[in-house]
């Protein structure tokens, strides 16, 4: 029997799909995961160890680019996080930090990242990923991207050993869009039922009651998935 392939390393996604799904500018994630060259340099990636030209990403990829967007947001350069994503590598030794349960789930996460970032210095301060929360230097928290990102995310036990991370879109409501790599093959579903289906039946012109009843879904489970694919596609 092949070695058994953990979630995080499953291939799911184009580098295309990505950045639809998350709302980036067309090659971004290509950039992001795999580098890039422009006038004869070449810029190494942020989320690879370094550049393998596999044209398609793990479900850890996504997570981390998904992580990477809240930066973006907020108008990090995202040069000053590929170190930290270096040196966090090293540290959890794991390709994918921020989709790691150690680093959100046990106490000394943030310790971890802050360590990291005081490691490598002052020039870093745009890309902390914590910050010190009163005068004394002392605790310290996730910064806002990091807060927004951990809101986004639910663990799901694959094994006694292993938690997987979920991407949940809840908009302060129960009615959650996922997107879970061991549902409808990485694609946001609410439900179980993939929200680009049931948004295409409403702009079609179906009632969003029948739409729900259809899928024995509550209305304002449908209402979320429309929700999601129209901010999708702006």
């Amino acid at each position: 029997m092949g070695d058994v392939i953990s979630l995080l390393d499953r291939r799911l996604y184009s580098f295309a799909q990505i950045d639809d799904l998350l709302g980036l500018n067309a090659g971004t994630a290509q950039r992001w995961i795999d580098g890039y060259s422009r006038q004869g340099k070449h810029y190494r990636p942020v989320v690879r160890r370094r550049s393998t030209g596999i044209p398609v990403a793990t479900w850890g990829e996504f997570v981390e680019c998904r992580f990477l967007a809240e930066f973006r947001y907020a108008g990090v350069p995202m040069l000053h996080m590929r170190p930290v994503f270096e040196r966090l590598r090293e540290e959890l030794d794991t390709p994918y930090p921020f989709a790691s349960s150690r680093l959100w789930l046990e106490p000394q996460g943030r310790e971890l990242v802050a360590r990291v970032q005081v490691d490598l210095g002052d020039e870093l301060e745009e890309s902390l990923s914590v910050v010190r929360t009163n005068d004394r230097m002392l605790p310290i928290d996730w910064s806002p991207p990091s807060i927004r990102f951990r809101e986004s995310i639910e663990w799901s036990a694959e094994s006694e050993k292993e938690k997987v991370i979920v991407l949940v879109w809840a908009d302060g409501t129960d009615h959650k869009v996922e997107i879970n790599p061991r549902r409808s093959f990485g694609e946001p579903v609410v439900n179980g039922i993939k929200t680009s289906v049931l948004a295409e039946l409403v702009r079609a012109g179906d009632p969003i009651e029948m739409v729900a009843e259809l899928y024995e879904l509550d209305v304002e489970q449908v209402r979320a998935a429309v929700l999601y694919e129209e901010r999708r596609a702006a």
